[in-house]
C-alpha cells in the first residue's frame, strides 16, 4: 500500500494531485503548524498575468495546529475570490462546468481553513477522478518529528511504500525506511502545457483551478502519473 503524506493546501497545483494518483492513501498533516505558503492561498491566470487567491486567517493563530486555523470572515474574502475567478474564467471551456460549484462555495461561510481546504481538495479529486484514501493525521495518535514522524504514519496505516515529493530527498533520513523495511519513492512531476486563455508563454504550477476551467473534462490526463500523461498531453492537446 502506497501513501503520501502532505500538509492540506487550498486549491493546490496540478502536482499535488499527480502525487495523489500515485498512492492508495493521503494523510492529512491536520496535526502540523499551519505553513503560510500554500495553506490558504494559491495562484491563478488573470489577464494582467497570475495573481493571489488568499482566505485571511486570524492572525493569533498562524503558529497553531492547522486543524485550529480559523478564517477572517470579517473581510469580504469571498467576494473578492469569486469576482477574481469569475473576470478570469468566466469565457474559458470548463467555466460551465465547474463554475457553479465556486459561486455556491463562496456563498457560505467557512470557519476552519482546513474544512475549506479539505472540502475543495475532495470535491477536485472527484472531478478528477483520482481514487485515493484521506485520512487524518491525527486519529492515528503519531507523536514523533521528522523522518521518524513519517515512517510511524506509514506504519500506522499499513502502508510499505512511502511517496514524497522531490524536495524531500534534502531533509529525509531514507536509511530509516530502508531499516522499517519500507520503500521510499520520490516523484518526478513535470508540468504538462496546456491551452490557457492569456499570453503567449505558458505559465505552469497555478492553482488546479487554472487547469479546471482551461481543459475542463480533459483535465485528468494532465495529472495522471508518468509518461501516458504526457503522451496524452502533447498528441494534439495544443493544437
Amino acid at each position: 500500500m502506497r501513501v503520501a503524506i502532505h500538509q492540506p493546501q487550498f486549491l493546490p497545483y496540478p502536482g499535488f494531485f499527480h502525487k495523489l494518483s500515485l498512492v492508495d492513501e493521503w494523510v492529512v498533516m491536520d496535526d502540523a503548524q499551519y505553513d503560510k505558503r500554500f495553506t490558504n492561498r494559491n495562484r491563478i491566470l488573470a489577464p494582467s498575468g497570475p495573481i493571489w487567491l488568499t482566505v485571511p486567517i486570524d492572525k493569533a493563530q498562524k503558529f497553531s495546529k492547522n486543524s485550529e486555523v480559523r478564517v477572517n470572515n470579517s473581510m469580504p474574502w469571498r467576494e473578492e475570490h469569486w469576482k477574481k475567478i469569475s473576470y478570469s474564467y468566466r469565457n474559458a471551456k470548463g467555466f460551465l462546468d465547474y463554475g457553479p460549484y465556486f459561486e455556491d462555495l463562496y456563498r457560505r461561510e467557512h470557519d476552519l481553513l482546513l474544512e475549506l481546504d479539505l472540502e475543495t481538495t475532495k470535491q477536485a479529486i472527484r472531478w478528477l477522478d483520482i481514487p485515493v484514501k484521506l485520512v487524518l493525521e491525527s486519529d492515528l495518535g503519531v507523536k514523533s518529528q521528522g523522518t521518524q514522524r513519517l515512517v510511524d504514519v506509514c506504519e500506522a496505516v499499513g502502508a510499505d511504500t512511502y511517496v514524497s515529493g522531490p524536495g524531500g530527498r534534502g531533509y529525509m533520513d531514507e536509511p530509516l525506511f530502508a531499516s522499517r523495511h519500507m520503500a521510499l519513492e520520490y516523484t518526478d512531476y513535470a508540468p504538462v502545457p496546456y491551452r490557457q486563455r492569456f499570453g503567449e508563454t505558458f505559465v505552469p504550477d497555478l492553482s488546479i483551478l487554472d487547469l479546471l476551467f482551461n481543459a475542463g473534462a480533459e483535465s485528468r490526463r494532465y495529472v495522471i502519473s508518468g509518461e501516458e500523461a504526457r503522451a496524452q498531453a502533447t498528441s494534439g492537446a495544443l493544437s
